[in-house]
């Protein structure tokens, strides 16, 4: 066929027009950012750290069109699931004007409030009143404002095979308080979203609210361009995981000093907590603190478990199998002496779980001292501590519950500085301390 012929060229099939409901989800004027003296701007007052709920006013931070020009806060609700609301709107799965109904959706406990509610140190990464948003904030949500809470509190069985055999060998009793005749655990849960005071985030962290600023907005992709260009707004709401709190007892005992509390503060590891990988000792750690914190509540006391999405040292999965790769094939198999090495070659840093932010939770339970810490981390009991709260025992995991090829990272942490009963590992002695190869069946 000549060029320029195309009597029978085949043709692109026609661009189907985008149908009319969609085009009514925006109008044609992107707003990118918005400005402190911008028309219409007019946030609610925010006062972080003040006395009360209503004094203090809720956290705004919705784009709906009631909505938009009174937020008072940075970035979406939700932590990391906002990119599924967004996704879910898109597709016409949710109407973009939906607002929750929360009849029935009240806290089935009373937790506080605390002196720290009140302290603009104290708790700086979650909204202590983020589970009351009906009972505090009910005038707003009937002008039509989209306020969401960030904190929710219910209660539940837990079923653990674990548990199971922890009874079966006489650690736990079938009391019916603790744990019920079929085995199960009774808990008391709280899920939180992420709410950060961006100038006491900096505070903790020692460096200036301009550069947390600049380095949020240019390492993610400036998602957020308010950062910048809203000073004046000082309330962010990162697209991160939160945390559950999992108490075994009643929670009125965490805050009375007459009782013991026995607390584990867990970072998540899918592999292990779920899946059972053996590589480290998560799971264990998990399951005992688990039997530890009901066994607390049966003595009369309680038991805390909070578990933070913080996957692979908040590393994320992705660079944790990289650095498993890197361990298991270089030169001298897998030592415990180039453990965190072959992480610093992959990630740049060893750790970015950064545990400065994580005794807000404590505080926000009012956890005035721990009797028994389940841990060996120096990083989260140096926070704890320097953080005003007591930390009378130390408790690391049993020989017999660690699994064999989780030696290699054991023994490197206790070198690192981690917590031990035992013998601390010289340099010459972690280069003895060998992980299984993959083809390995036995250790």
């Amino acid at each position: 066929m000549a060029q320029g012929d195309t009597a029978d060229a085949p043709t692109s099939p026609p661009i189907e027009p985008v149908d009319a409901p969609q085009q009514r989800l925006y109008n044609s004027r992107v707003v990118l950012t918005t400005y402190p003296s911008q028309l219409g701007i007019e946030p609610i007052p925010l006062h972080w750290g003040a006395s009360t709920a209503s004094a203090r006013g809720p956290v705004v931070v919705s784009r709906s069109q009631d909505t938009f020009g009174k937020r008072n806060a940075i970035g979406a609700g939700g932590g990391s699931y906002c990119i599924y609301r967004a996704l879910a709107v898109a597709i016409g799965a949710l109407a973009p004007n939906h607002r929750p109904d929360f009849t029935m959706t009240e806290p089935t406990h009373q937790i506080g409030p605390f002196p720290a509610w009140s302290d603009p140190e104290k708790i700086v990464s979650m909204d202590p009143w983020g589970h009351a948003t009906v009972e505090h904030y009910s005038e707003y949500l009937d002008q039509g404002l989209d306020i969401r809470p960030t904190i929710a509190i219910t209660k539940a069985h837990m079923k653990l095979a674990e548990i199971d055999d922890a009874i079966e060998r006489g650690l736990l009793r079938r009391d019916g308080e603790i744990v019920t005749e079929g085995g199960e655990l009774k808990v008391v849960k709280v899920a939180s979203e992420p709410v950060w005071y961006l100038p006491g985030v900096a505070q903790r962290f020692g460096i200036e609210e301009s550069t947390l600023r600049r380095a949020l907005f240019e390492d993610t992709g400036g998602m957020y361009p308010e950062l910048i260009t809203r000073p004046d707004l000082k309330v962010f709401l990162p697209p991160i995981g939160g945390l559950t709190v999992y108490i075994f007892g009643d929670p009125a005992h965490i805050s009375d000093p007459t009782k013991r509390l026995t607390m584990r503060v867990h970072d998540e590891c899918n592999g292990s907590d779920v899946f059972g990988s053996d590589i480290c000792t998560c799971k264990p750690y998990l399951v005992y603190s688990i039997e530890e914190c009901a066994r607390e509540a049966q003595n009369g006391g309680v038991g805390v478990v909070v578990y933070f999405r913080k996957e692979g040292r908040a590393l994320g999965e992705v660079t944790k199998y990289l650095v498993y790769n890197a361990r298991k094939r270089q030169e001298g198999g897998d030592t415990a002496a180039n453990y965190f090495k072959r992480t610093e070659f992959v990630a740049g840093v060893k750790d970015m779980r950064f545990q400065a932010l994580m005794p807000d939770i404590l505080h926000w339970l009012g956890v005035k001292r721990i009797d028994r810490f389940i841990s060996m981390s120096n990083m989260k009991y140096q926070a704890i501590v320097d953080s005003g709260i007591e930390i009378i025992e130390r408790v690391s995991i049993p020989e017999d519950r660690m699994p064999a090829d989780s030696k290699v990272e054991i023994e490197a942490k206790i070198a690192d500085g981690y917590f031990t009963t035992g013998e601390v590992p010289t340099g010459e002695m972690l280069k003895e301390v060998k992980g299984r190869n993959w083809d390995e069946i036995a250790h």
